[in-house]
C-alpha cells in the first residue's frame, strides 16, 4: 500500500494517528474486497449437535442475522476471536522454518505466543516488541514476496487454527447476504489472505507504507488496535453506506469495546476478563469456544453452533531478514 512520506505519524497526536490509521485501512479494505470466494462446509460433530440442543432450550430471540439486509455488515476481530493465538506469531514459525529468522529471534516469538494462549488477552508490550520487529525486517522487501510467503505458511501452520464456532458466525452473515469483515492489528496483506481464505468480504488492518511495492519501514498511522479499529469500522461503514446500528462486531478482547460499542449488535468472543465483565453489565451476547461444548447463558444466533466450518486461515506479515 503505497503512501506519501508525509502520511507517516510522527508529529501527530494519538487521536489523529488513529484516525489515519482507521482511514487508510478502509480505504485498503474497500481496494482489496474479495466476493464469491468458494466457502467449503464439513458436517457437524456431536459436540455441536448437543450445543444446538442447548440453545433449543433456551427463549426464543428475534432471527438475527436479518436476510437481506443489505445496510448491515458484521466485524471479526481476528486473533483468539476467529483465530486461535495470534497471526504474527504463527508466522514466526514458518520464517524461521525457511531460515529467515535466528535461534533467538524464534525463542522471543515463541515466547510471546505462548504468554498469548495462556494469558489468552492483548499484551501491549509483546505485541509492540513483535510490531518494532516487523517494520525493522521489512524495510526493503517487496510486498509481492511476502504475499507469497504468507500463502505458504497458511497451507503449514494456520489452517487448523480457525475457531469452527465464530466460523460458523461469519458464515451466518453470509448466508444473510452480508458482508463481513475481519478488523485486526495484524497487516492488511495478512488479513486480507486469512479473508479470502475464509470466503469472507474482505479485512481491515494496519496498513504499512510501501513505494513502488517496496516497504518502507513506516506505518500509515498507526497499527489498527483499540480506538483506530472504531476508526476503521466507521470509516468503512461511511463509504459502504451501512447502518452501524444494524451491524454487529465480535470480540475477544477489552482493547476492542471501541470498535464493539460502536455497533448495534457487541459479541463477545472468548472474552477475557474485563470483556467478559463489560459484556454482562450492558447485557452484550457472549460465547466462549476454549473450553469445548459450553451452554450459553447469553443469547446468540442459532447459527453459532451449527454448520461450524473447519478451515482456513492465512497470514503474512512484513516479517522477512533472511540469515546472512
Amino acid at each position: 500500500m503505497a503512501a506519501p512520506g508525509w502520511l507517516t505519524p510522527r508529529r501527530r497526536s494519538a487521536t489523529a494517528r488513529s484516525v489515519l490509521a482507521g482511514e487508510a485501512s478502509a480505504e485498503a479494505a474497500r481496494k482489496t474486497a474479495l466476493a464469491g470466494a468458494p466457502v467449503v462446509t464439513e458436517p457437524e460433530d456431536e459436540d455441536e449437535i448437543l450445543a444446538a440442543q442447548e440453545r433449543a432450550e433456551e427463549p426464543a430471540e428475534p432471527p438475527f442475522p436479518v436476510a437481506g439486509d443489505d445496510l448491515a455488515a458484521a466485524f471479526f476481530d481476528l486473533d483468539n476471536t476467529v483465530m486461535q493465538g495470534a497471526a504474527i506469531f504463527h508466522f514466526g514459525r514458518g520464517l524461521y522454518k525457511r531460515e529467515f529468522f535466528r535461534r533467538r529471534e524464534l525463542a522471543r516469538f515463541a515466547w510471546q505466543q505462548a504468554w498469548f494462549r495462556l494469558a489468552g488477552v492483548e499484551d501491549p508490550e509483546h505485541m509492540q516488541d513483535a510490531r518494532d520487529s516487523a517494520l525493522s525486517i521489512v524495510k526493503g522487501h517487496k510486498v509481492s514476496e511476502l504475499m507469497t510467503i504468507g500463502e505458504e505458511i497458511y497451507d503449514e501452520y494456520m489452517a487448523e487454527r480457525i475457531w469452527p464456532g465464530t466460523r460458523a458466525l461469519a458464515q451466518a452473515h453470509l448466508d444473510a447476504g452480508q458482508k463481513v469483515w475481519l478488523v485486526t492489528a495484524a497487516p492488511v496483506e495478512t488479513a486480507t489472505i486469512i479473508a479470502r481464505r475464509l470466503g469472507l468480504t474482505g479485512a481491515l488492518g494496519t496498513v504499512a507504507e510501501s513505494v513502488d511495492g517496496i516497504y518502507t519501514g513506516r506505518l500509515v498511522g498507526e497499527p489498527l488496535h483499540g480506538p483506530a479499529k472504531a476508526e476503521a469500522v466507521r470509516a468503512l461503514a461511511a463509504a459502504e453506506g451501512l447502518d452501524l446500528e444494524r451491524c454487529a462486531a465480535y470480540s475477544d478482547s477489552h482493547n476492542d469495546i471501541p470498535m464493539l460499542s460502536l455497533v448495534g449488535h457487541p459479541y463477545a468472543i472468548n472474552p477475557d476478563t474485563k470483556l467478559r465483565k463489560h459484556a454482562r453489565i450492558n447485557d452484550w451476547r457472549l460465547r466462549d469456544y476454549r473450553t469445548g461444548r459450553k451452554a450459553v447463558k447469553v443469547g446468540v444466533p442459532a447459527a453459532a453452533g451449527v454448520g461450524a466450518i473447519a478451515g482456513g486461515a492465512a497470514a503474512a506479515i512484513a516479517l522477512h531478514r533472511r540469515r546472512k
